[in-house]
């Protein structure tokens, strides 16, 4: 079955081409297409609606040939494997990084490490919910820990990557107070308490680590991203 529409891949995609498509590469309602990396398939129509509706890819093959379309990135719908590089939709702000002599409950080894992310205010983009709107940044800047040992210094490294791909905050509703057009936290947990974990937003938490690198992973940040200029960064 196609892992869009469900229905069999012998039977044709019910979606059209788009008419903007130039004349000469229309696809056909019945050509199947895979992913190169996770290798699901799927009408391409069915893709193609996907993608014209969401973020791009350039690593989608057809049977015999290599379909390269614009630079973005896509998420197979069944394994969430994505494919180019996934970029958010975070305001400009600043990401700042300190050390802290003081050890973290249940990290009585090592140090701290500080993150101090900034945002202000500013007007929506095309990319937000009401392009041309303003945001407000409640609870900036917002403070952040992780012990400073080699598991997070490693997170530390991946969470900078994320920064620099607009993928920590985004602007939405806000889960706690409701209030719009808010920067939020955009699914990649940070801890924002130091000495507690009261909350769930403090140590001890002998998960967290583990949890966060799953979250940047689902977010296509890996380790393969840290690799030297010319390595691969994949999901």
């Amino acid at each position: 079955d196609c892992i869009i529409c469900m229905d069999q891949l012998s039977n044709p995609s019910s979606y059209e081409m788009p008419s903007s498509e130039e004349a000469g590469q229309s696809i056909l309602p019945d050509t199947v297409g895979k992913f190169i990396k996770c290798g699901h398939t799927l009408h391409m129509l069915c893709m193609l609606a996907m993608y014209n509706n969401g973020t791009k890819t350039d690593e989608f093959s057809l049977p015999g040939s290599m379909s390269s379309l614009q630079d973005g990135s896509l998420q197979c719908p069944s394994c969430k494997t994505i494919y180019g590089e996934k970029t958010g939709t975070q305001p400009k702000g600043k990401m700042e990084i300190y050390s802290v002599a003081q050890s973290l409950p249940g990290h009585p080894d090592c140090g701290t490490i500080q993150i101090i992310y900034s945002i202000p205010p500013g007007l929506q983009g095309p990319e937000h919910p009401n392009p041309g709107q303003p945001y407000t940044c409640r609870g900036f800047p917002r403070f952040c820990f992780l012990p400073d040992n080699e598991k997070g210094r490693k997170v530390l490294e991946l969470l900078k990557v994320a920064w620099m791909r607009r993928l920590i905050f985004t602007v939405g509703t806000s889960s706690t107070t409701g209030e719009q057009d808010t920067v939020v936290w955009n699914g990649i947990h940070h801890k924002t308490e130091m000495m507690s974990n009261l909350s769930g937003h403090g140590y001890p938490d002998p998960n967290y680590l583990e949890n966060v690198l799953s979250e940047l992973a689902s977010q296509g940040v890996t380790e393969d991203c840290l690799k030297p200029p010319g390595g691969s960064c994949s999901s």
